[in-house]
């Protein structure tokens, strides 16, 4: 896992569109990512800090366009309050760096009925 770095840091380092979703909360066309129906199996880590954030045994087809996870790997993300686009969101970030990987919605599968809906742009997948 690589330490946090500053804003300055990530945008030298990050390709634009991926400082844009990860550092300044952007989000990717739905159907535009390159993991949205990607079916390796395999860890999913954060684009900015390589921290394992989710197994692909819990990644699912939701339909709309973007990875979806039933389930975290235990401490990996944070969840926050987002009110953007007047209505109250889950945003979820990676508590290693903050990066912002997406929202949870409570409309996901068994066994946890959650949906975390993820940017592609937020991550780098590990193959077993």
């Amino acid at each position: 896992m690589k330490p946090k770095l500053s804003d300055e840091e990530y945008k030298k380092i990050l390709p634009e569109f991926t400082y844009y979703v990860t550092r300044q909360k952007g989000t990717e066309r739905a159907f535009s990512g390159k993991y949205y129906n990607h079916k390796e199996v395999g860890v999913y880590h954060c684009v900015c800090c390589d921290a394992p954030l989710f197994n692909s045994q819990t990644k699912f087809d939701s339909g709309t366009g973007w990875p979806s996870f039933y389930q975290p790997i235990q401490g990996a993300i944070k969840e926050l309050k987002d009110y953007s686009h007047n209505m109250l969101r889950i945003e979820v970030v990676c508590a290693n760096c903050d990066a912002h990987l997406g929202h949870v919605f409570e409309d996901g599968p068994a066994p946890t009925g959650l949906r975390y809906c993820i940017n592609s742009e937020s991550l780098t997948f590990k193959g077993e």
